[in-house]
C-alpha cells in the first residue's frame, strides 16, 4: 500500500480531519467533577511535565543519535503528546483507581493540540533560522494568535452547538451528522484564520459541551466514539505504511536507548515534578510514571513535519517518522503489557467488575443481594424509599439512597467493581429507565429486568418495547409480585455449586419439584 499515491493531495487533509474527530471525541468525556481536587496536577501534567519530557528527551535525541539540536527539539515536541487513542483502551484493561485513571484521560486529551501546537512553534522556529528570520518576536505572536483563534472558536461552536441540542432545532436523526459537520467546520475556520489552531479549537469545543447544564450528548458521544475507533484504526495503518523497513533499521540501537531513557527518565520527572504538594500517593505517581504510550496524533505531526523540513531541506527529517513510531510502537507494547500487573503489585488496581448493582431494595432485591454478597460478590442496591434503604443496611448490605438515575446518583453513585445491573423495583418504568442508563456503563449483555406483575397482565400496546429493556431475568412467568409472595410465605433464596458431574441439567432433574431456578 502506498498511501501518498492513493490519496494524493487528500492525504494531509483527510489525516488533520480525523485527528480532528478524534481529539473532539476524546474530549466529550471530560467533566470538570472528576479532576476536582487534581486539576493542579492536570494542569502541571501539561505545562511543567510537558517541558521537562521535551527539554529530555531533546538532549537525549541530541547526544544518543547526533541529531541537529533544532531537529531534536522538534522531535522532544512531537513525542510530548500522550494520546487518548492508546490510553483511553488501556485504562480500561488495566482499572487503576479513579484519581490516576482521570488525571491519565485529562492529560491524554488536552495534550495533544498543546503538544501539537509546541511542534508547530518548535516547526516554525527551524524554519525561520534557515530563512535568517527574527525568531522570538514571531513564535511569541503566532503562540498567542493560536490560543485565541483556537479558544475563541473552540467557546464560539461550543455554545452553538449547545443552543442548537437544548432547544431542539434540528430533527433528533441529524444531530450525529450536524455534530460531525461542525466538528469539520470549526477546524477548518479555526485552521483557515490562523494556521494549526484547528486541534485546539475542538478540544475546546468538546470540554465545554461535556460540561454544560440540560445538554444531552450520550447519543454524540456513542457515534463519536465508534467512528473514532474506525478512524484510529485506518490511520495507523496509513501512516505506518510510509515507513520503510530499512528506516527504522538506519536509527539503530541508540533509538532504544532514546525510548528507554524517555520512559524511565524523561516521564517519571515530568510526574513527580507535576505532582509536587499534591494528594497523590507515590503508588499513584509511579503507576501515572509508568503509563504515558504515544499515539496518532504524535504520528501525525512527525509525518506532516516530517515532509515539510524535507521539502525546506533541513538534513535529518527522513528520519523523524521511523523514529516517532518507534516510540509508539515502544511504549505501546511495553506498558500495555506490563501496566496491568504493575497496579496490581501497588495496590491501586479497581477490583474486577464481578458486582452486581441492584435497583430497588425491597425484600425480591435484599434477599437475593444477600445471597450474591454471602458468594463474596460486591453488591449494591439503590431505593428512593428509605424504609427500604434502612433494611438494607441492616442487613449487612451496601446501599445508596436516592433515584439511581437522577443527577445526585451521576455525581455520588459509585460503580468501582461492579459489572451488572438487575432491575427488581417491581415498577417496569424505573427499571427500564435504569437499563437505559446503565447499558453504556455496564454493556447491554449485562443489564437484566425482573418483570413485574402488571407487566404480565396488559396487553402488548402498554408494554414498553424489549429493546428499551434489559434482559428478562429469570423465566418469562416469573414477576416480581410472585418472588415477593413466596419469600412472605417462607420461601428462601438458596445457591448450589454446579460441577461437571453435577451440572445445572442434573440440578433441574433433581429439583424441579420444589424451586425455582
Amino acid at each position: 500500500m502506498h498511501p501518498d499515491a492513493l490519496f494524493g493531495d487528500l492525504l494531509f487533509p483527510f489525516i488533520s480531519l480525523s485527528v480532528a474527530v478524534i481529539l473532539f471525541e476524546g474530549s466529550l468525556t471530560l467533566k470538570f467533577d472528576e479532576i476536582r481536587g487534581l486539576h493542579g496536577v492536570v494542569r502541571n501534567l501539561i505545562t511543567i511535565g510537558a517541558f521537562c519530557t521535551w527539554i529530555i528527551t531533546a538532549f537525549a535525541t541530541h547526544y544518543l543519535l547526533g541529531f541537529d539540536f533544532n531537529l531534536s527539539l522538534l522531535f522532544g515536541a512531537v513525542v510530548v503528546v500522550t494520546g487518548p487513542t492508546v490510553i483511553i483502551p488501556m485504562l480500561r484493561v488495566v482499572r487503576p483507581n479513579a484519581n490516576i485513571a482521570n488525571i491519565l484521560r485529562w492529560e491524554g486529551i488536552v495534550i495533544d493540540p498543546l503538544g501539537a501546537l509546541l511542534a508547530v512553534l518548535v516547526f516554525n522556529f527551524i524554519i525561520s533560522s534557515e530563512l535568517g528570520h527574527s525568531t522570538m518576536d514571531h513564535i511569541l505572536i503566532s503562540f498567542g494568535r493560536i490560543m485565541v483563534v483556537g479558544t475563541g472558536m473552540g467557546l464560539l461552536f461550543a455554545e452553538v452547538l449547545g443552543i442548537i441540542l437544548r432547544k431542539h432545532l434540528v430533527p433528533e436523526f441529524l444531530r450525529n451528522v450536524l455534530s460531525l459537520t461542525l466538528v469539520f467546520g470549526v477546524y477548518a475556520i479555526s485552521d483557515m484564520i490562523e494556521h494549526e489552531s484547528g486541534l485546539l479549537a475542538v478540544t475546546v469545543m468538546g470540554i465545554m459541551l461535556a460540561n454544560m447544564k440540560d445538554t444531552d450528548i450520550e447519543e454524540i458521544l456513542d457515534f463519536k466514539e465508534s467512528l473514532s475507533v474506525l478512524l484510529i484504526s485506518i490511520l495507523f495503518i496509513i501512516l505506518a505504511a510510509r515507513i520503510e523497513f530499512d528506516q527504522l533499521l538506519i536509527i539503530g540501537w541508540p533509538a532504544l536507548i532514546l525510548l528507554a531513557v524517555i520512559m524511565f527518565v524523561a516521564r517519571p520527572v515530568a510526574v513527580f515534578v507535576s505532582a509536587l504538594g499534591s494528594d497523590l500517593t507515590i503508588k499513584e505517581r509511579i503507576l501515572i510514571s509508568w503509563i504515558g504510550p504515544r499515539g496518532i496524533v504524535a504520528a501525525a505531526v512527525a509525518a506532516l513535519f516530517a515532509i515539510r523540513l524535507d521539502e525546506a531541506g533541513v538534513p535529518g527529517a527522513t528520519v523523524l517518522v521511523p523514529l516517532t513510531f518507534l516510540v509508539i510502537i515502544g511504549t505501546v507494547i511495553i506498558q500495555s503489557a506490563t501496566s496491568k500487573y504493575i497496579a496490581h503489585w501497588l495496590g491501586v488496581r479497581e477490583p474486577p467488575p464481578t458486582g452486581v448493582l441492584i435497583i430497588g431494595a425491597g425484600n425480591v432485591a435484599r434477599a437475593i443481594g444477600k445471597a450474591i454478597q454471602d458468594k463474596e460478590f460486591k453488591v449494591l442496591l439503590t431505593d428512593s424509599t428509605w424504609e427500604n434503604i434502612r433494611l438494607a443496611r441492616m442487613e449487612g448490605l451496601e446501599a445508596f439512597y436516592g433515584n439511581p438515575i437522577s443527577e445526585h446518583a451521576e455525581r455520588n453513585l459509585v460503580l468501582v467493581g461492579l459489572g451488572r445491573m438487575l432491575g427488581m423495583t417491581g415498577r417496569s418504568n424505573l427499571d427500564t429507565l435504569a437499563s437505559q442508563r446503565f447499558k453504556s456503563e455496564f454493556g447491554s449483555n449485562n443489564v437484566y429486568e425482573l418483570t413485574s406483575s402488571k407487566d404480565s397482565i396488559v396487553s402488548d400496546k402498554h408494554k414498553v418495547s424489549t429493546r428499551h429493556r434489559g434482559q428478562q431475568l429469570f423465566a418469562e412467568d416469573i414477576t416480581y409480585g410472585r418472588l415477593a409472595g413466596w419469600l412472605r410465605s417462607g420461601a428462601e433464596i438458596r445457591s448450589t455449586q454446579l460441577r461437571e458431574e453435577f451440572d445445572f441439567d442434573n440440578y433441574l432433574e433433581k429439583n424441579r419439584d420444589h424451586c425455582v431456578p
